[in-house]
């Protein structure tokens, strides 16, 4: 097996070798050898270097030596070629190996994104002086007008995990161009090429990373409005990646392109998963605190004051609303209204109890204590409505049975 640089050196050399004495046997001598018989021994052989080539490289999980084995075979293909030995076979073999090449890529830029993301803190970067502001916007195409007149020190929407990310998917970019490189393609074909390989690594690599941190149990629910919001700065970047997949290409921004960057469906996807796990999160939350509630549902008159679990919920509900306050208006609003229309149907769930027997006046004055203090902060009309409800219902039994 040719599992090394050096292995596979050997074997193209010794080939190299031969049909090098074969083509000078061919020309000094009379007789001997013909062109046929080289043709037919070079296809021969060729049939059977392509084969051990795809074989062993399909086993590779190394980028570097993948590449090196390009490389090889370039060099190995240009020589023969060289010597009138038709090489476009190999070249088509290179094509399988790119497609091997960006999958090591892929795998080895996966552990890359996990690690970045696992040290990221999800919070805005801070940034003391200019010099600081600089590093990160040369890292990253940031721009705010809002926030270049704050003096500093100030903070970048984004967490430390944005301007890096970006940076891993320009290194992919540069990794998948080195392939393409001497494979005798247009400028065309290359662009094309490195669009592709890299709308896998945003569509299938980074997707899976951002869906998969997203459903770790540790991201919290500041961590998801960290992420919604750091995912909608690498969207907006996405033009920047198709510049510079352009520049260093060489192709006009004009070109009409037979791949674009799928980035936005990544960025949006995993926005929408992140507000997904902030609803359930968010109600999970709420039935914490649900359950910790200890109604006396037989106690003869109400404490007069809102019931500590619920106003340890309603603080918790304020200082959360408050980080939504960073998310785009929709989204903050529709995580309000369903912690809010949880809240209530929990509440409702309380009451129509089908173990509840029987609810004295007391408890119902301190349910309804609870709801009044719900409706101070957050509107619950049904819950309202519901203990109005009840309360008639109670004091209607209870003069039928006076």
């Amino acid at each position: 097996k040719h599992e090394t640089v050096e292995g596979y050196r050997r074997y193209f050399s010794q080939i190299v070798g031969f049909f090098v004495v074969e083509d000078h046997i061919l020309h000094v001598t009379q007789g001997l050898v013909t062109r046929t018989y080289t043709d037919e021994l070079w296809n021969m052989a060729l049939s059977k270097i392509i084969a051990v080539l795809r074989t062993h490289s399909s086993y590779c999980n190394d980028p570097d030596l993948v590449l090196e084995l390009k490389n090889l075979i370039v060099v190995f293909a240009d020589t023969l070629q060289g010597y009138g030995f038709p090489v476009n076979r190999l070249f088509d073999l290179l094509f399988e190996i790119r497609d091997q090449y960006n999958e090591t890529l892929l795998k080895k830029w996966s552990g890359l994104f996990r690690d970045i993301f696992e040290a990221d803190n999800y919070s805005p970067i801070p940034v003391a002086n200019e010099e600081e502001y600089r590093i990160v916007i040369s890292k990253f195409p940031f721009q705010d007008p809002e926030l270049d007149k704050q003096s500093f020190p100030k903070k970048l929407p984004m967490s430390q995990s944005v301007p890096q990310i970006y940076m891993q998917v320009k290194e992919f970019i540069y990794a998948s161009l080195k392939f393409s490189e001497s494979l005798h393609r247009s400028s065309t074909e290359i662009d094309d090429m490195l669009r592709k390989s890299t709308n896998l690594l945003l569509t299938r690599t980074l997707s899976s990373c951002l869906q998969n941190l997203i459903k770790k149990p540790h991201i919290g629910l500041t961590e998801l409005v960290q992420i919604i919001i750091n995912t909608t700065h690498l969207e907006q970047a996405c033009k920047y990646l198709e510049d510079f997949i352009s520049n260093i290409t060489n192709i006009s921004q004009l070109t009409v392109h037979t791949a674009r960057l799928y980035g936005l469906a990544t960025f949006k996807d995993a926005r929408h998963a992140a507000e997904g796990e902030i609803y359930t999160k968010l109600n999970q939350k709420i039935d914490e605190f649900i359950q910790i509630a200890d109604y006396d549902w037989t106690m003869s008159e109400s404490d007069g004051r809102a019931s500590g679990y619920l106003m340890d919920l309603i603080n918790f509900l304020r200082s959360t609303f408050q980080v939504f306050t960073h998310l785009p208006g929709k989204v903050a609003q529709t995580a309000c209204m369903s912690a809010c229309q949880h809240l209530s149907m929990s509440l409702m769930q309380m009451l129509l109890d089908s173990e509840l027997k029987q609810i004295s006046m007391g408890a119902i004055q301190q349910f309804n204590l609870d709801v009044i203090q719900c409706e101070c902060k957050y509107i619950f009309p049904s819950i309202l409505l519901l203990c109005c409800f009840f309360f008639s219902k109670y004091l209607s039994c209870y003069m039928f049975e006076a």
